[in-house]
C-alpha cells in the first residue's frame, strides 16, 4: 500500500473545514489533478476504432464501460451500480398499447364524449390510469414564448391548475425560420408551467408545415437487429411495439393530446370566438387572441393496458465518492455525461471511414467526468457526497439518465445539483472567436443561486472563461436545454448546469475524431465543472430552488439577483 497516497488526502479534508484560505488551496489542489494528458490518454481510447462509435447496444459501448470502470476502481471510486458493481443495468422495453382512453367535453350544458382516436387522439404512452377533470380552459393561442419577435402568448395567463389549448403547427407567420423545435416543445412548455392537461392540434394539420424545413433524420442510426431477427424468408422482424421506454409507463403523467376539427368545433361552440374564425386565423398564420373559455369543462379519462413486447439491456456506470461531513455526506453533487454515441454506417465506398468516433460527442464529457472522479477521489474530499453517472442511450433519446430519474442509484430527493457536460472539445462552428466560450444551458431555470455559483467558480478561474447563455433562451431554435441527460434531471425538480461549446461540421460524422479536440479548453471547463460543484458539495445549505425559469439568454452575463 502506498501510504502517502492515502495520507494526503486526509490531510487536506483537515484543512479544508479549517479556514477559507485553505478551502481555496485545496481546490486549487484539486482542479490542477485535471490534465491534458490524462485527457487525451482516456479519449484516444474511448474514441478509437475499437469501440466502433459506441452505440447503445453494442461490444463497443461494453468496453467503454468496462474501461471507465477499471479506472474508478484504480481511483477508489466507490462502486454505485447494482449488486455491488459499477454497472446499473438499463432497462429499454418495447411496448403495446391496448387504448380505452376517452374525452368528455361539456359546453354550456351540453356533453360529448370522444373516444381516442376518434376526435381526439392520446399517446401512446399516456401514462397510468387516471381522470381529471377541469373547468378552468386556457386558449394560449399558439402557445409560444418567442421573444426576439415579442410573442408571448402566456402575457397574463397563469396555466398552473389549467387545462391549455393551443392551435397551429406552423405558428404565426414572423416566427423565426427554423423554430420547428420550439413549436414541438409546446406542450412541454405549458406542463412544465404546471397545466393539468394540454391540448393542441392534431390529424387536421398533419404532416409538416408549410415552409418549415424537413424534419431531421434520427441522430442515431436504427440498431442492428439480432442476428437472423427480419433477414430472410420466413423471418419475422422484431415488434418494437407502439413506444419504446426506459421509464414506468402505467406511473399517471400530464395528459398531452391532440385533437381535430370536430372537437376543436364542439369546444369553442360556446364561446365568443368559434373555431372557424380561429382557424383562419391560423391558416393564414394571423396572430391569435388569448382568452379563457367560459361555461366548459372537460373530463379526460386515461385508460389503458399495455404489454411488453421486447425488453433490451444496457449499462450506464455508476460511481459515489463518500463526502467529509457526517451530516452532508446523505446529500450529493452529481455529475453527468453520456458514454454512448452513434455506432458506424454499415455501408459506403471503398475506402471510406465509416466509424463515428464521437470525440466530440460525448467522449470529451466521459473524459472529462473521468477526471473530476479521480480530482475528487485522489484530492480533497468535500463535505458532501458525489456521485458520477456516464449516460447510456443519450442518443436514443435519453435512455440512461431517464432510466437513473426513475430508478435513481441515490434517492432523488438526496440530490442537490446535478451538472452534465456533452461536447466541450471544440469551437462552436470551428470559429476562432469562440475559443474562450463555453455554452451555459439551465442554470437559472431552477436555482438561481446555482446560477450565481457558477458565475463566481468561473470568475475565480486563472483565466476565466466566456460563458454565454444564448442557448438557455426559451426560444432557443435548437431546443438545446432539453437534450442532453440533464433534462432528465431538471424534469424531477433539480437544480441543473449543462456544459457545451457548440455544433460543428463534424456533428454525428466519422470525422469527429480525436486530433481535432482543443485539450487546453477542455482543461480548463473540466476545472470550471470541479470548482463549481466542489463549491456546491461544501455549502451547508443546498442551492436554492425557486423555479424562476430562464432569464439568462443571448447577450446576457453576470449574476442575477436573489428573490427577484
Amino acid at each position: 500500500m502506498n501510504v502517502r497516497h492515502f495520507l494526503i488526502p486526509v490531510f487536506c479534508v483537515a484543512l479544508l473545514s479549517a479556514s477559507p484560505g485553505a478551502q481555496q488551496a485545496a481546490s486549487s489542489k484539486g482542479a490542477a489533478s485535471i490534465t491534458e494528458g490524462d485527457l487525451k490518454e482516456w479519449l484516444t481510447y474511448i474514441a478509437s476504432d475499437e469501440l466502433q462509435g459506441r452505440a447503445t447496444y453494442s461490444e463497443g459501448l461494453g468496453l467503454a464501460a468496462g474501461y471507465i470502470s477499471e479506472h474508478l476502481r484504480q481511483w477508489g471510486v466507490k462502486p454505485g451500480g447494482d449488486s455491488g458493481t459499477y454497472l446499473q443495468v438499463v432497462k429499454v422495453q418495447g411496448v403495446k398499447t391496448n387504448s380505452k382512453a376517452s374525452v368528455t367535453v361539456t359546453v354550456n350544458g351540453q356533453s360529448r364524449t370522444f373516444k381516442d382516436a376518434e376526435g381526439i387522439t392520446f399517446p401512446k404512452q399516456m401514462g397510468g390510469k387516471q381522470t381529471i377533470t377541469g373547468d378552468q380552459i386556457a386558449f394560449v393561442g399558439y402557445g409560444l414564448q418567442v421573444p426576439s419577435i415579442e410573442l408571448d402568448d402566456y402575457r397574463g395567463v397563469d396555466p398552473a391548475g389549467k387545462m391549455v389549448v393551443y392551435l397551429g403547427r406552423e405558428g404565426p407567420s414572423n416566427i423565426p425560420p427554423g423554430s420547428f423545435r420550439v413549436l414541438s416543445a409546446r406542450a412541454r412548455a405549458a406542463r412544465e408551467k404546471g397545466a393539468i392537461a394540454v391540448i393542441g392540434p392534431g390529424n387536421n394539420l398533419a404532416g409538416p408545415a408549410r415552409g418549415a424545413p424537413p424534419q431531421p433524420a434520427p441522430a442515431t442510426p436504427p440498431a442492428t437487429p439480432p442476428a437472423g431477427a427480419g433477414r430472410g424468408r420466413g423471418q419475422t422482424p422484431v415488434d418494437n411495439g407502439d413506444f419504446t421506454t426506459v421509464q414506468r409507463f402505467d406511473a399517471p403523467v400530464t395528459p398531452q393530446l391532440a385533437a381535430d376539427d370536430e372537437f376543436f368545433d364542439f369546444l369553442f361552440s360556446g364561446s365568443d370566438v368559434k373555431y372557424a374564425e380561429l382557424k383562419a386565423k391560423v391558416d393564414k398564420r394571423e396572430p391569435l387572441p388569448v382568452f379563457s373559455l367560459k361555461g366548459v369543462k372537460v373530463t379526460i379519462d386515461v385508460d389503458a393496458d399495455y404489454q411488453v413486447v421486447r425488453t433490451r439491456l444496457t449499462h450506464n456506470v455508476v460511481g459515489i465518492v463518500e463526502g467529509a461531513d457526517a451530516k452532508l455526506k446523505e446529500t450529493y453533487v452529481a455529475f453527468g455525461a453520456h458514454y454512448d454515441h452513434v455506432g458506424f454506417r454499415e455501408s459506403g465506398n471503398p475506402g471510406d471511414d465509416l466509424i463515428n468516433n464521437g470525440a466530440d460527442d460525448d467522449g470529451s464529457g466521459t473524459v472529462a467526468i473521468m477526471s473530476l472522479a479521480k480530482a475528487f477521489a485522489t484530492g480533497p474530499k468535500p463535505k458532501r457526497s458525489l456521485l458520477f453517472v456516464w449516460h447510456a442511450g443519450e442518443e436514443n433519446g435519453l435512455l440512461g439518465s431517464q432510466y437513473m430519474a426513475d430508478h435513481p442509484a441515490v434517492p432523488l430527493d438526496k440530490i442537490v445539483a446535478q451538472l452534465n457536460i456533452d461536447m466541450i472539445g471544440r469551437n462552436r462552428n470551428d470559429a476562432p472567436s469562440a475559443a474562450n466560450m463555453v455554452l451555459v444551458v439551465g442554470s437559472d431555470r431552477i436555482s438561481t443561486e446555482l446560477h450565481n455559483i457558477n458565475e463566481d467558480a468561473n470568475a475565480a478561474q486563472p483565466t476565466p472563461l466566456t460563458l454565454d447563455y444564448e442557448m438557455n433562451d426559451p426560444a432557443d431554435t435548437e431546443s438545446i436545454y432539453t437534450r442532453s441527460d440533464h433534462y432528465s434531471y431538471a424534469a424531477k425538480g433539480i437544480p441543473i448546469i449543462f456544459y457545451f461549446t457548440g455544433l460543428h461540421p463534424d456533428y454525428h460524422r466519422p470525422s469527429d475524431s480525436v486530433e481535432k479536440i482543443i485539450f487546453p479548453k477542455m482543461a480548463r471547463i473540466a476545472r470550471l465543472v470541479y470548482t463549481t460543484g466542489l463549491t456546491v458539495a461544501n455549502r451547508e445549505k443546498a442551492p436554492e430552488r425557486d423555479n424562476k425559469g430562464p432569464r439568462m439568454g443571448k447577450g446576457s452575463a453576470g449574476k442575477l439577483p436573489i428573490g427577484k
